[in-house]
């Protein structure tokens, strides 16, 4: 235990900061103590992995408290030692930061996109009441990250993925790069280890090269530097594997065509002498058209300033030169870390509150998600690296996610912007209002003069931005209620009848009832209205209504009897009590082997068989008019033979959505019968299928593999 706290003690003093170590190692022995007896999955003592996460935020320049937590994180959490020990020995700050890293495993296990939400949605609680509380997060990720083989191959899968859609966004939305790109990094050789390994081999091919062609820069632009007198430090820089792994894969360039694989940055003590600087290496080397960036005047929404230009070496190599402050890189490296790592800008101008604003706006826009997948896309949207800078005609610069349109400028401006818009210049010409917005693209919103005029319900397909869709949901929830609930009841009647939820008036109303008090809304007319302006999307809950339909309306159970059974029929079923009689299946629910059937005496056509949650046979089985003519029947084994069966697919609306759902079906060896597709008034599109299928077990194995087609949202049997 003194050696693995000596390798934290030597960080601390090497930090050059002031520490308070007698409070960090009584924090130190304290964790020892509670984590006595636990290993690692490597199998060494627990407790280095606190020290490891304690040793990252050192690098990063954070405080005692902060130290303190990391090595307490997991205390309470996983060694029942109470909150209040901690309180009572380190005080309420370290107690907060503990608590708040605890507070995001103790969620009760519903959906693994539920048990994320819930993590993800403390997490931002506890960024609004402490910053640090997130940086103890990631480095602890990052350390767990960096021990990664010694988990399961499947939850390095998950965690990997999470990592990549979550952590390292959020990394780099708090501008902490060297978190950033170690973290997508790690993440990318678990999740698509080929590639790495390839970008890796073709870096390591070419270092001894690469190093003398940075060194060589370097020395170029020192001299011409020094000559005219300005104070620089100059340094070159590779871009991350998965930098590169974005632009080959994702952007189809082959290595040689991404011009910023290498970087030389030029770091100076003014803005001033940054702008000179860039036209002292444009006299020096040729620059390459539309491949300058200032982020200076225009920074990046995590705080990012530098100027970008890429030029051409004499040999015509070309590379990136990133030119910025002192200041600027402290926060390129660093972010929001930096103010305790450098004590950037506590007071004046440059408040910390200010700079954490995105975190309180994405906390409200959280509190109108639907659901845990909603939430989740709102926090992916809103963390998304990618971002677009588009200018009002006044010149002031809108900071967008990449692909949003023109409604979702016009609701950053303002809500009742968006809500009259009516149309979009860009660039003084008239675009779509689905136009993807380009950097330093000048858009005007036009707008109408009527008073009352809203968005349409259509723009919520359209809006690539958390912030427009609610504001867009919020204006039909406040001022069209009374359509919403008649639209919101027709479209559930609608489904109902597609489902084959067969409902009169006094069923439909208790039925309702009962859904909205599951779905947790007061009254019947508040969940219609949710369906009406888009709150509650049908095609999430339609699987759920449908079990519970079937719970509900389970019909009776036919009394045994004591008729022999006669001999299988053609179709391999036996009709108990009845000799050589005709037997068809039923088209409206097309039973397979498998199904629990029933028989219906027909009048001239023999048994018509049905599964037992037909809706025929829902709706009819208790009506006197038919007693006596429901019979008992059953499968034999070796029925398997081949059987029509229909499925009805809803999904999202996109070219090659047919083909795809075909593929699927050839690669399965299924026969299809026929097919018909349509676009439903949502948008989205609907395809009816008529298949072969040779047991209900065989089917549900078709649907599981169609539900995993892109854009799918339900497939159930017609």
């Amino acid at each position: 235990m003194d050696e693995i706290f000596e390798s934290l003690r030597i960080k601390l003093e090497q930090s050059g900061r002031s520490y308070d170590l007698e409070r960090i190692q009584k924090a130190f022995e304290m964790a020892s103590l509670a984590h006595s007896g636990q290993t690692r999955r490597s199998g060494g003592p627990y407790v280095r992995h606190p020290v490891a996460v304690a040793e990252i935020l050192v690098e990063l320049g954070l405080d005692t408290d902060s130290i303190i937590a990391a090595l307490l994180h997991d205390v309470v959490e996983d060694t029942g030692t109470a909150l209040s020990v901690i309180e009572k020995q380190f005080g309420s700050d370290v107690a907060l930061l503990v608590d708040g890293v605890t507070k995001l495993g103790r969620v009760p296990l519903y959906t693994r996109e539920e048990q994320q939400a819930e993590n993800i949605r403390k997490m931002l609680l506890s960024m609004a009441k402490d910053i640090r509380v997130v940086l103890i997060k990631l480095a602890d990720r990052l350390h767990n990250m960096r021990t990664v083989e010694g988990w399961t191959e499947q939850k390095r899968l998950e965690k990997a993925l999470e990592t990549m859609e979550i952590y390292a966004p959020l990394a780099h939305r708090l501008g902490i790069r060297t978190i950033k790109e170690e973290l997508e990094d790690i993440s990318l050789r678990v999740l698509d280890p080929v590639a790495y390994n390839e970008i890796e081999i073709a870096l390591e091919r070419r270092r001894e090269e690469r190093e003398a062609f940075l060194e060589n820069i370097k020395k170029l632009i020192g001299e011409r530097l020094s000559s005219v007198g300005v104070n620089v430090f100059i340094e070159g820089r590779v871009k991350s594997i998965y930098g590169i792994y974005r632009k080959i894969y994702q952007q189809g360039k082959s290595f040689d065509e991404i011009y910023d694989v290498y970087a030389v940055r030029v770091i100076v003590d003014t803005v001033n002498e940054c702008y000179n600087i860039l036209g002292i290496i444009h006299d020096m080397m040729r620059p390459i058209p539309g491949r300058f960036k200032d982020y200076i005047s225009t920074p990046k929404s995590n705080l990012y300033q530098s100027l970008h230009t890429t030029v051409l070496s004499k040999d015509g190599i070309p590379f990136e030169v990133q030119i910025r402050t002192w200041e600027m890189h402290h926060t390129a490296e660093y972010g929001i870390a930096a103010h305790w790592k450098y004590k950037l800008g506590i007071a004046g101008k440059d408040n910390l509150d200010q700079k954490l604003e995105w975190v309180r706006q994405l906390l409200e826009l959280q509190q109108e998600a639907k659901d845990a997948e909603d939430f989740m896309r709102t926090i992916k949207t809103d963390l998304n690296p990618d971002e677009v800078y588009v200018l009002t005609p006044r010149g002031d610069v809108i900071n967008l996610p990449a692909g949003s349109t023109t409604i979702d400028f016009a609701y950053a401006i303002h809500s009742a912007v968006g809500n009259r818009m009516t149309g979009a210049k860009v660039n003084s010409k008239i675009e779509p209002i689905t136009y993807n917005l380009q950097n330093g693209d000048i858009v005007e919103i036009i707008t109408s003069s009527v008073q009352n005029r809203g968005p349409s319900r259509d723009w919520l397909k359209i809006v690539k931005t958390s912030e427009a869709r609610n504001k867009i949901r919020a204006w039909f929830k406040k001022e069209r209620r009374d359509e919403n609930i008649v639209e919101g009841r027709a479209e559930l009647e609608k489904e109902f009848r597609r489902s084959g939820i067969l409902l009169d008036a006094g069923q439909f109303d208790e039925f309702t009832q009962s859904l909205a008090r599951r779905q947790h809304f007061n009254s019947t007319d508040e969940m219609f209205a949710a369906i009406g302006y888009g709150g509650l999307v049908l095609s999430k809950i339609m699987p759920r209504v449908r079990e519970e339909y079937q719970k509900a309306m389970q019909p009776v159970v036919l009394p045994p009897t004591d008729a022999p059974s006669v001999k299988q029929n053609a179709e391999g079923i036996v009709v108990e009590g009845i000799e050589n009689c005709l037997v068809k299946l039923a088209r409206c629910c097309s039973p397979l082997p498998g199904d629990r059937i029933i028989g219906f005496v027909t009048r001239g056509f023999g048994v018509s068989v049905h599964k037992f949650d037909c809706p025929n046979v829902v709706q009819n089985l208790k009506n006197d008019e038919y007693e006596g003519r429901w019979v008992r029947v059953h499968w034999t084994a070796g029925a398997g033979r081949n059987f029509k069966a229909s499925l009805l697919i809803t999904a999202s609306d996109r070219y090659g959505l047919l083909a795809d759902v075909t593929g699927a079906l050839s690669t399965m060896h299924v026969m299809i019968h026929a097919a018909t597709a349509r676009e439903l008034k949502t948008g989205d599109a609907a395809i009816t299928l008529t298949i072969d299928a040779d047991s209900s077990e065989q089917l549900q194995n078709v649907i599981a593999k169609l539900g995993k087609i892109n854009g799918v949202y339900t497939v159930v049997r017609g």
